[in-house]
């Protein structure tokens, strides 16, 4: 496959596959083989044409965690995994973040542009209109034990929902799709809000629609016995930051869910709560929480050399650093970084954690064993920080992950409906497992 450089909207030198073909050839049979090339990628089923001989089921391709194997075209998010770039529809998430909103940015990824004064409008009214949720999803969460995990309370709540909306499962009707988009972000800050209080034994706050899509869910966190919540505008923008820079990112764990799920055309509600149960994992959602352990476990900035080498020796991990996609620094933790100071002025607090993240950040990039590995910091590394400063306790820290992650989940969920080469996800396996036995009864065994 050869390549040819081509100018970038960003200035930088890119590189375009050019189209072409693979030569294989079977060394089992001596039978040579033209495999197409589209987008610098193979289709796995062309190599079924691969046999032994016609009784032979043709040949597969073995790729666990699908590290190489691309399971669907989008043209939501792009990401160059070596120089650091993230995009939404082309547009660096360096300009969204100091330039949009999270909802601008909630419009672009579901509808693909950026909308005008009138639709940014529009979609603003709509879904601060549909903040409330139905008093029975209430009742239903009050059921849950008062020490249950506000994922778990968030996984079965937006589960529930698909109940409440049933003609949401009428998946071709575009209506009812942007319908159901409009509830989902609008209704998943109450659940969320409603399930932290929960977890702390207050009472739920019900949405202020005078407030800001950030500045409500504050209200609704935090608000006590004074008759306004007034959020501070800090706390918003930083807010607004975080949740642009988690509402989405190609293909991970939870939009595979969402993916899967959505394939066998379940309704939105249903799909969505797949990747809320995927985000719960402590390995995509939890990594963060990961993070703040880790400083914590640290304690000091004189600790830090000392941890690192234990790091090296294979006797702890360096949490919030590294990528599955990233081999350069993340451009999302840049930006968060950025923003942990401002959030620490707004709330009066000093974080005792903050001065261990910023050195072993510096002393990890000064080191070549790491470097030379590609473990850059991660969004996961300075954002439990922001976090913890609003006062969230750890076991929400997901919570607040899934929130902004849901525009996501619904713009490829769309997308993926739209897909003329849509089938219903069914991975294939490698049996390893015994061959042609006979039962035996139980009275031989």
């Amino acid at each position: 496959m050869t390549q040819e450089p081509q100018g970038r909207s960003d200035g930088a030198a890119s590189t375009v596959q050019k189209d072409g073909s693979l030569s294989v050839t079977d060394n089992r049979t001596g039978r040579s083989y033209e495999i197409e090339i589209k987008d610098g990628t193979v289709r796995s089923m062309d190599f079924r044409q691969i046999k032994v001989d016609e009784d032979d089921f043709g040949l597969m391709t073995y790729d666990p965690g699908y590290t190489n194997t691309a399971s669907c075209r989008s043209a939501i998010t792009y990401i160059d995994g070596e120089r650091g770039i993230l995009q939404h529809r082309g547009i660096p998430i360096e300009e969204l973040c100091e330039h949009s909103t999270y909802l601008e940015v909630a419009y672009l990824l579901i509808h693909g542009h950026l909308p005008t004064e009138e639709e940014l409008s529009q979609w603003v009214y709509d879904i601060t209109h549909h903040t409330y949720v139905h008093e029975n999803i209430k009742s239903f969460m009050d059921g849950f034990r008062h020490d249950a995990h506000p994922m778990g309370i968030l996984l079965a709540s937006v589960g529930a929902l698909s109940t409440f909306y049933p003609e949401a499962s009428d998946i071709d009707d575009e209506e009812q799709r942007n319908m159901a988009a409009i509830r989902l972000i609008a209704k998943m800050p109450t659940i969320a809000a409603f399930a932290y209080r929960h977890s702390l034994g207050l009472p739920y706050v019900y949405p202020d629609n005078d407030l800001s899509y950030t500045g409500n869910f504050l209200s609704m966190l935090f608000k006590m016995a004074e008759p306004k919540y007034e959020p501070d505008p800090r706390l918003e923008k930083a807010l607004d930051v975080l949740f642009i820079l988690h509402a989405d990112h190609e293909q991970n764990a939870s939009t595979s869910a969402v993916r899967t799920v959505g394939s066998t055309r379940a309704d939105p509600y249903t799909a969505v709560a797949a990747g809320v149960a995927a985000l719960y994992g402590p390995l995509h959602g939890g990594a963060n929480v990961a993070v703040l352990k880790m400083l914590q476990r640290i304690g000091s900035v004189k600790n830090i050399p000392d941890f690192l080498e234990t790091v090296k020796q294979g006797k702890e991990r360096l949490m919030g650093f590294g990528h599955r996609v990233y081999k350069n620094y993340d451009p999302r933790a840049r930006i968060i970084k950025s923003h942990v100071d401002e959030v620490l002025e707004a709330t009066g607090k000093e974080s005792p954690w903050l001065d261990i993240a910023v050195e072993l950040e510096k002393r990890a990039l000064d080191d070549e064993y790491f470097t030379s590995r590609k473990l850059y910091p991660n969004v996961d590394f300075y954002s439990g920080l922001i976090y913890e400063a609003l006062g969230i306790p750890t076991e929400a820290f997901t919570v607040m992950f899934a929130i902004p992650r849901t525009s996501g989940w619904i713009a490829q969920w769309m997308e993926m409906l739209r897909d003329p080469e849509l089938k219903i996800a069914r991975p294939r396996q490698i049996y390893t497992g015994p061959r042609d036995q006979h039962y035996v009864p139980m009275s031989e065994r």
